[in-house]
């Protein structure tokens, strides 16, 4: 229960990935990580023991523990990713019509659309001016604070709405945000986008900034308010954001309370998976495997070669969620091959759609060697598919690091509602990932 709270306490204040990125290196600073950029400029060997994190454009984290071993020995990673589906402003938002100013959205990842109208919402996010000045934007989440959302139509005239499919009661187009509705004041009465006028001069009071200078925003709509107990015997949490910050948190957490062994360890939290780990902070990157060449480097192994010995001999959990199965839709998953709340950590052998499509498949030998290590430190654990065969499907950055050859499954916790704006899980099953993370850290290479 009290690794629950503080999990549920960095659920509620940090939703996005920025916040996520500055909060892990905060605290890995206080266990003793230094910064890797830091010591790469001063040209400072490592050496086993240290214990290192290097961030990636504020919106993804490495972090690392060395080992007594060569770092082309392999690593021991937990992966998993720290964004979630969202709405986001686009870089033109800003427009009046009828009186009332609206922001326009796009909506990042898979989500229901129409899961995402009439609730309260906030803005998370950053607006850079051109001066290269940064003005960090958390609007909705404090007491007092205004909150935002999107309208729906009223039931009495949804007549034709409600004969739509699901994927068209709402359309994307349709999901802008209601910003304000009070006109500026002005003598002339032709004067036109009054509201829209009295909602920039609001701006320009709170953060000094101009209409254009959302063409360099990166503004998150989200789910305003705290995660939550959930239940009346308060077993479970809803929050926004476990798909994946309830792996994250826990694989964070796990290299900080495990101590360096023989060999390398390495936690990887990344950006942009919700949309096929592309870009710069995704997993696509070459981010993680230049960060491996740097370790290499540093401890007196610096050729090509060694990163690449590294990165083959590695083996990983790619720390992501599973559908825990759920009896109002039992239709959708295979009962025996289903993930179940309160149940402890998921693994998933293979994710993909339909004939396995886009997924890692981990080899038996691999799925025997995560057995015997959950088996050996009494981690409860469970193994599913992500639905069933033609219904289910589904990727994570498991695939991505299996390119380099190492060894990895899908690892995590099962996930009711998963992609709606309140996500639910179980305390139980956040607790045993975490166990089962540090168990994987210390035993893993046997």
């Amino acid at each position: 229960m009290k690794f629950a709270s503080d999990y549920r306490e960095f659920l509620s204040g940090h939703k996005t990935e920025r916040e996520c990125t500055a909060f892990f290196a905060e605290e890995a600073e206080k266990k003793g990580f230094k910064n890797l950029d830091e010591i790469i400029k001063e040209k400072n060997p490592l050496k086993p023991g240290d214990r290192v994190y290097r961030v990636n454009r504020k919106k993804a984290i490495a972090l690392f523990t060395i080992g007594e071993k060569p770092i082309s020995n392999g690593l021991t990673i937990l992966g998993a990713h720290i964004d979630s589906p969202r709405l986001d402003l686009k870089q033109n938002p800003l427009y009046e019509d009828t009186d009332i100013a609206l922001l326009d959205t796009h909506y990042y990842g898979g989500i229901k659309k129409y899961q995402w109208v009439t609730l309260p919402m906030a803005l998370h996010g950053v607006i850079v001016k051109k001066d290269g000045t940064t003005i960090n934007v958390n609007l909705g989440e404090n007491e007092g604070d205004p909150v935002f959302g999107v309208s729906d139509l009223l039931i009495h005239l949804a007549g034709d709405q409600m004969e739509k499919k699901g994927s068209k009661v709402v359309e994307g187009e349709d999901l802008d945000v209601l910003f304000g509705s009070e006109p500026m004041s002005s003598k002339d009465k032709d004067e036109k986008d009054l509201v829209k006028k009295n909602v920039l001069a609001l701006l320009k009071e709170k953060y000094d900034i101009e209409e254009e200078d959302f063409l360099s925003a990166e503004i998150e709509v989200i789910p305003a308010g705290p995660a939550r107990d959930f239940g009346l015997d308060r077993s479970m949490i809803m929050g926004y954001g476990h798909d994946d910050k309830v792996c994250a948190y826990p694989s964070f957490r796990a290299i900080l309370d495990t101590e360096p062994g023989v060999e390398t360890y390495a936690c990887l939290l990344v950006d942009k998976e919700e949309i096929g780990s592309v870009g710069a902070t995704g997993m696509h990157s070459e981010f993680f495997e230049d960060t491996v060449a740097e370790l290499c480097a540093l401890t007196g192994d610096d050729s090509a070669l060694s990163v690449r010995r590294a990165l083959r001999n590695s083996r990983a959990l790619s720390s992501d969620v599973s559908a825990a199965f759920d009896p109002t839709y039992a239709d959708a998953f295979e009962k025996k091959n289903a993930s179940y709340m309160g149940r402890g950590i998921v693994i998933n052998k293979y994710t993909g759609a339909r004939g396995k499509s886009g997924s890692n498949d981990a080899s038996a030998e691999y799925m025997a060697c995560v057995r015997q290590v959950f088996d050996k430190n009494d981690v409860c654990f469970q193994t599913a598919e992500l639905g069933k065969v033609d219904k289910g499907g589904g990727g994570t950055i498991a695939y991505i690091l299996g390119n380099y050859g190492m060894n990895v499954i899908d690892s995590g916790v099962a996930v009711l509602s998963m992609h709606a704006p309140w996500e639910i899980i179980s305390k139980v099953d956040l607790y045993e990932a975490y166990r089962g993370y540090i168990a994987f850290l210390k035993d893993a290479h046997i």
